[in-house]
């Protein structure tokens, strides 16, 4: 062997041995910002378990499809969604907690109390939740302008279908949503644990970590990342419980005569207040920008006819306050007597006013559940989580 060749294996063992120490070293930094981050005893609101949660836990039991003999209206019907799982079935843990108060970090708004909260901060707190996001600290080497950074954050706003946010504390001691104008000392992301369809899982957890690690280096930002074990638990605990309350109620009106003309069905839905959507969705508005319940005709764009038609309460996306039940059953009555029409079950049978008086306590009992959860029904969690 040459001395060429004996220099090149010696030169080639120094370079491995030199990236072998800077790898561990950059993990023991990362391990030691995880540690700084999540060092303190406080009480993670998602995972409280037995006597330490701050409320009993709830386990999910609203059920309206005859499920259970005791409690089902038998001509009623719920829709659930998210993975199959029954409205009835039992989701696991259900949430608790003081009203979704920050876990004793102090990049939390949240952890000042609702009562103190500016308007910006009460957004900020509704941005990046500690309840339902995974929370992102961002350590900042210096102030840094909100302009500045706003355009690198924009790079990652989606992992998957979970929203990424982010929000900063400006210099007068506020959190806020970042915005142009704004010098912020500390920064914090949060991206969304579950959706109706999914939780986070580990591929798109890793996409985030490597493109935040991209992100934190070109504004200046030391990130601490969670640990990934403990988030993909976080994450299926919050959708078993998002997959158990996605409840849809529908109840349908049948022609007592000849199927209604489209054309002339169209006139009378504009009457009764629908409004017509772009993608053809009949929609009763809420006053407010959103909508209680929405009308299916059950028929193409080309179809001329219907026999029937389907009206439906998305029951987690309104607030018990704006009683979208009640609303719904009020318009389909009203639609009755415009149309000479039925309320009818999907199996054509007549919905009685004692059948409907059911259902509606049943909502009420779900509504109930849901703010004991801390995540109140029409809430900016829920609309979050369920729409």
């Amino acid at each position: 062997m040459t001395d060429l060749q004996m220099s090149l294996i010696a030169a080639g063992g120094v370079f491995i041995v030199g990236v072998f120490s800077y790898n561990k070293w950059q993990e023991y930094k990362a391990k030691k910002s995880v540690e700084r981050a999540f060092s303190s005893d406080h009480d993670d609101v998602l995972m409280r378990t037995g006597e330490e949660a701050a409320v009993p836990r709830h386990e999910p039991s609203f059920s309206l499809d005859g499920s259970d003999p005791a409690t089902a209206a038998p001509h009623a019907r719920a829709h659930t969604g998210g993975g199959g799982h029954d409205g009835g079935a039992a989701g696991g843990a259900a949430y608790g907690g003081a009203g979704g108060e920050a876990p004793g970090s102090p990049a939390a708004p949240a952890a000042h109390g609702a009562a103190a909260l500016t308007p910006a901060a009460e957004q900020a707190t509704s941005l990046v939740d500690p309840l339902i996001d995974c929370l992102l600290p961002l350590a900042l080497e210096a102030p840094v302008r909100g302009d500045k950074i706003l355009p690198v954050l924009q790079t990652l706003r989606l992992v998957g279908n979970k929203p990424v946010h982010y929000i900063g504390l400006h210099v007068n001691g506020d959190w806020e949503p970042i915005v142009h104008g704004g010098v912020y000392t500390e920064l914090q992301g949060g991206v969304q644990l579950a959706s109706r369809s999914t939780a986070l899982n580990e591929l798109e957890y890793s996409e985030l970590v490597t493109r935040l690690r991209a992100v934190a280096d070109e504004i200046g930002a030391e990130p601490a990342i969670p640990d990934m074990m403990e988030v993909m638990a976080e994450a299926k605990n919050l959708h078993r419980f998002v997959s158990s309350h996605d409840a849809q109620l529908g109840v349908n009106l049948h022609t007592n005569g000849a199927p209604w003309a489209i054309s002339t069905l169209l006139g009378a839905l504009e009457k009764q207040g629908f409004d017509v959507r772009p993608d053809g969705r009949y929609v009763m508005p809420d006053g407010e920008g959103g909508h209680l319940f929405t009308l299916s005709t059950n028929v193409t764009l080309a179809e001329e006819t219907t026999p029937r038609l389907t009206l439906l309460l998305d029951v987690p996306c309104v607030a018990p306050s704006r009683d979208g039940f009640g609303a719904m059953i009020a318009c389909a009555k009203s639609l009755v007597a415009r149309l000479d029409a039925t309320i009818v079950d999907d199996y054509s049978q007549p919905l009685s006013d004692e059948a409907l008086a059911e259902i509606a306590g049943q909502v009420q009992e779900f509504y109930t559940e849901m703010e004991s959860s801390d995540i109140p029904a029409g809430s900016t969690r829920a609309l979050r989580l369920f729409c």
